[in-house]
C-alpha cells in the first residue's frame, strides 16, 4: 500500500485528514463564555475533536482583537461564531 497513490488510499483510522480544533476565546467571571464553554465540551467531546481555551485578559492581542465579541469560537483558527454558541452549526462545521 506505501507505493500506492494517496488519492486512492483509505483512511483505515477513520480521522480526518488533517486534525481540526476549536479554540473558545474568554474571560473569567463572563456567564456567556460559560455557556459557551458548555456547548463546545459537549459537542466536541462527542465528535472527538481537541479544543482549547484562551484567555483573553492573558493575551493582549486577543483581548484587542475580540473584546467586544467574546465569548468567540475559532475552528482550524478562523472565527466561527461569537457570543453565542450555535449546537448545530458547530457539528455542521466540524463534520461537514
Amino acid at each position: 500500500m506505501a507505493d500506492m497513490s494517496p488519492i486512492f488510499r483509505r483512511n483505515s483510522s477513520g480521522q480526518r485528514p488533517h486534525e481540526r480544533l476549536v479554540t473558545l476565546i474568554r474571560k473569567p467571571g463572563c456567564h456567556l463564555c460559560d455557556d459557551a464553554q458548555a456547548v463546545v465540551e459537549k459537542v466536541c467531546g462527542e465528535l472527538g475533536v481537541p479544543w482549547e481555551q484562551k484567555d483573553i485578559t492573558q493575551d493582549q492581542r486577543l483581548h484587542d482583537e475580540y473584546w467586544e465579541q467574546i465569548p468567540v469560537v475559532l475552528v482550524d483558527g478562523a472565527q466561527h461564531t461569537f457570543w453565542r454558541v450555535d449546537e448545530q452549526r458547530l457539528r455542521r462545521a466540524l463534520t461537514e
